[in-house]
């Protein structure tokens, strides 16, 4: 049965892929969603018979053959189900089905063999996903994770017509590469310091180890783990990938921010929580990381105008979050708030898509504005999924999220814990800005042109085939299709009740043994915990008030307050300008470097002169000797009476 959770999804790939051209849009969405419908099945089946198990003994072990055996060393490819594993198939399986339903109306005007092509793609994408969380070693995981990578290139680049969409999908490609060569450093050097690449041997042999006071080999081993989840779930230094990645179709963005790609890095260093918790110092450059990632992506959240971009942001700095927990030895709520951001994330995308698509292809928000009264479906849906990310008492998010910042600062990191609240403010602002600005006031009439034209977003706008750049408004609007809405609703629901999922400490229990022999602290300090909590809610309703006096009640304020930090408007909308600082350190280099030494000195007159100097020595020579082959039998004749008398001459002389 666990291999049936990721054959699945990958049947759809291999028969939309095979057979797109011939079938039409209706079977080839029809596969696809059957494909995730039925994975999804078999999961909930699989995690139900999970649960039935003792805690000591709950994993279900499913080998399928020898992959590699060299040596001492053998890989199996061999698929467990933990309640780590438990947690992620459920989330990519249940998400990732909506989101392929969702899809059917979105694509609904690419023909037939692309839109076969798109949710071939989307099946993979999913049976890679499938496959990372369930691998029993590194090996394993290895192929899913380069699997996603493949697949992010695809899917974001799936306009390729577009230039912008091909480069975003090139720009994701090449920073995760550079990820993942600290990754495959870091299993490789785990291999040499166990002799294994098994994780439950990693952990098994850890265990017994004291934590490594300064640096060690374990420290190197998660820091060079920890560089490929920087390039999988988008923190600083390589997350310049992921906001890009808006490019693509807007399931596809749901399904990667939400479900898939970005979570990779989080569930990897959960999947070897044993090891990192030797590495105490790896645990800090981690949470360090982590919150830093939060804040930087929140402010830059703060100005974007594209509303796929603001949710981008969102997305690294929520990720940061669960760094943060990750970080501070919280593995079970890091977790958490990557099984309630999947919902309310997955909604917002899906809601944001929704909007485009009434809209025609818009994605700005400036020209956007009352759609409350047009769209009730989209709003109230997006309304909810933005109440959650704030993290407002009674939705998922505030489950989550108090809970990272809780146990954060009861961990004696009171800095980290400032930074997180302010991380929190920032959320419920950016957050209630788009919800104030897409769905209140007026829409204006004509397209807005920016005050400044740095300001205008570099990505194209558009939101269906090869994407209309900026459309005349419609002048009649549409709610979501019923496949779009029904996605829309059930991910609502899951945004309210996926956080009750914690009460009681079941989330933590349950996910206990995938994280042992590290036990879960029980925290005594109610009071300290219920003062907290208060200052977490004080901070979402006070974010919510701000948005509401700046971009409801009073938006000339907020005119007036942009151009009073016009510089700092200016470095938040060119996102602190790392992509031009990587541009003008390390890619105009490499392309000078390239072009003038490795290409015109050593391939053009080095490796070219050397090919190209055998060939003229050849040709000079054929010269030489095509003039001895003259046709003529007297030229002949001459050599051959010239040769014999030269050879008498040297044997008769005296």
């Amino acid at each position: 049965m666990l291999l049936a959770i990721p054959l699945l999804p990958l049947l759809g790939f291999l028969i939309n892929a095979s057979f797109g051209r011939r079938i039409s849009k209706a079977a080839a969405g029809a596969v696809a969603c059957g494909a995730m419908l039925a994975s999804f099945a078999i999961a909930v089946a699989s995690v139900v018979r999970l649960a039935s198990l003792e805690p000591d003994s709950r994993a279900i072990v499913s080998r399928a053959f020898t992959w590699i055996s060299s040596g001492d060393f053998t890989a199996d490819f061999t698929l467990r189900l933990d309640p780590l594993a438990a947690v992620m198939i459920l989330v990519v399986t249940g998400i990732g089905t909506l989101i392929h339903v969702y899809s059917t109306a979105y694509m609904h005007e690419e023909t037939a063999p692309e839109y076969a092509r798109y949710f071939s793609y989307l099946n993979l994408f999913a049976a890679f996903m499938l496959l990372l969380v369930l691998g029993s070693n590194f090996l394993v995981m290895f192929v899913g994770w380069e699997g996603v990578g493949l697949c992010s290139y695809l899917l974001i680049g799936f306009w390729f017509e577009k230039r912008s969409a091909s480069d975003a999908g090139k720009k994701a490609f090449i920073v995760n590469r550079i990820g993942d060569f600290g990754f495959v450093l870091g299993v490789l050097l785990a291999f040499v310091r166990f002799g294994t690449i098994d994780f439950q041997q990693i952990a098994r042999a850890a265990a017994p180890m004291s934590p490594e006071a300064g640096f060690g080999t374990i420290s190197i081993i998660t820091l060079l783990l920890f560089v490929g989840a920087t390039g999988k779930s988008a923190q600083i230094p390589l997350y310049v990938w992921l906001p890009d990645a808006m490019e693509g179709p807007t399931p596809v963005s749901a399904l990667i921010h939400a479900a898939t790609m970005v979570t990779a890095g989080v569930y990897m260093i959960g999947r070897n929580a044993v090891l990192f918790a030797h590495a105490p110092a790896t645990l800090t450059v981690v949470a360090v990381i982590g919150t830093a990632t939060a804040l930087m992506a929140g402010t830059i959240a703060l100005v974007q105008n594209d509303i796929k971009r603001v949710l981008a942001y969102s997305t690294v700095s929520q990720l940061g979050y669960m760094f943060l927990a990750m970080g501070v030895g919280a593995y079970a709520a890091g977790i958490f708030h990557l099984f309630t951001h999947a919902f309310f994330k997955a909604l917002l995308f899906l809601g944001s898509g929704a909007v485009i698509h009434a809209l025609g292809g818009e994605q700005d928000l400036r020209r956007m504005g009352g759609l409350k009264r047009d769209l009730p479906i989209t709003y109230w849906t997006f309304l909810i999924g933005s109440i959650a990310i704030a993290g407002v008492p009674g939705f998922a998010g505030f489950f989550s999220k108090d809970e990272i910042l809780f146990r954060t600062f009861a961990s004696g990191h009171a800095a980290l814990w400032t930074v997180g609240l302010l991380t929190a403010l920032l959320t419920a602002i950016y957050m209630f800005r788009i919800v104030f600005l897409a769905f209140f006031g007026e829409r204006p009439p004509e397209p807005v042109a920016p005050a400044h034209p740095e300001e205008e977003e570099p990505a194209a706008k558009g939101g269906h085939a090869t994407g209309p750049t900026h459309l005349a408004h419609p002048t009649h609007l549409h709610d979501a299709p019923p496949a779009m809405a029904l996605a829309l609703i059930v991910l609502a629901i899951g945004s309210v009740l996926a956080g009750y999922a914690s009460l009681g400490g079941r989330f933590e229990r349950f996910l206990e043994p995938s994280f042992a022999p590290e036990r879960v602290e029980e925290v005594a300090d109610r009071g300290l915990e219920l003062t907290l909590t208060a200052v977490s809610i004080a901070a979402a309703l006070g974010g919510i008030a701000i948005a509401a006096y700046f971009f409801l009640k009073n938006r000339r304020a907020a005119d007036r307050m942009a151009e009073r930090f016009a510089g700092v408007r200016r470095l938040l909308q060119n996102k602190y300008y790392v992509d031009e600082i990587y541009n003008g350190a390390i890619v105009q280099p490499i392309r000078i470097v390239s072009e003038n030494a490795l290409w015109k000195a050593i391939d053009v007159r080095v490796i070219d002169g050397a090919v190209n100097g055998v060939g003229e020595a050849v040709t000079g020579a054929s010269d030489i000797l095509r003039r001895l082959q003259t046709g003529s039998v007297r030229a002949y004749a001459a050599s051959l009476f010239l040769g014999v008398v030269l050879i008498l001459g040297y044997y008769l002389w005296p």
